[in-house]
């Protein structure tokens, strides 16, 4: 690593200056243009997420008081799984095109980076997957307010299999086979995340309050924003070494 990158790495007051932001800045937006030329990787991770949705209706029957108690559980475990079918990919090509190398030297701080490759994933995976959840309640028959309460709890809740997601595959980049090894790191640690958002849609159907699990998610979003970067980083580092 070179000597900037080490003075700027010791010293967290450099992480805010301006030259910090447009690293951080270029990173998400090269990030970006990556999946809009990839178009069908995000549209594969969406469809699998409509699919795997749609087709409980289908098997469980038309009970809609068995559908509405399904309905959390099943738009969550569909946008986990849905998220982590591009989560390899999150540091895989830059390893490989060695693009991955010149983060760990560039000037800006390796967990901005890394926080804004976090971002971009976000944005073209659970950001798409929430926005679209309201259509596909509506095969549960669940009310409006469980609907809102729904795409809420994946607005917030996303972020964090991102983010989550983020170290399990900084840990496994240049791994043969690393897509296994990634959902049995990852999958675990983000069952907290899987119980409070289906919780909350739960009690809002249940007409309790869902506010004690909006404020666990928020939370842990909280948390995860600041550690998550730091340990995809050392993570980065351990896989380069």
């Amino acid at each position: 690593m070179s000597a900037v990158s080490t003075m700027t790495l010791a010293d967290p007051s450099r992480a805010a200056t301006p030259g910090a932001l447009a690293g951080m800045r270029q990173v998400f937006v090269r990030d970006l243009r990556v999946v809009l030329r990839r178009r069908s990787d995000a549209v594969a991770a969406l469809l699998f997420f409509v699919v795997v949705v749609s087709l409980f209706p289908l098997g469980v029957g038309p009970e809609p008081g068995l559908l509405r108690t399904l309905a959390p559980g099943v738009v969550w475990v569909a946008a986990l799984l849905a998220s982590m079918l591009s989560l390899a990919r999150l540091f895989a090509d830059d390893h490989h095109d060695g693009t991955l190398e010149q983060l760990l030297l560039a000037a800006t701080p390796l967990p901005l980076l890394v926080l804004a490759k976090m971002a971009a994933h976000w944005l073209t995976s659970g950001l798409l997957l929430a926005l679209i959840s309201p259509l596909l309640a509506v095969q549960f028959d669940l009310s409006a307010r469980a609907t809102a309460v729904l795409c809420a709890s994946l607005l917030l809740g996303t972020p964090l299999l991102s983010l989550i997601g983020g170290i399990g595959a900084a840990l496994t980049v240049g791994v043969r086979g690393g897509g296994v090894l990634l959902s049995l790191l990852v999958l675990p640690l983000v069952v907290p995340v899987l119980i409070f958002g289906a919780g909350a849609v739960a009690a809002s159907e249940a007409g309790l309050g869902s506010g004690a699990h909006f404020s666990l998610l928020g939370a842990m979003l909280a948390l995860a924003l600041f550690l998550a970067p730091l340990a995809a980083s050392a993570a980065l580092r351990i896989s380069m070494e």
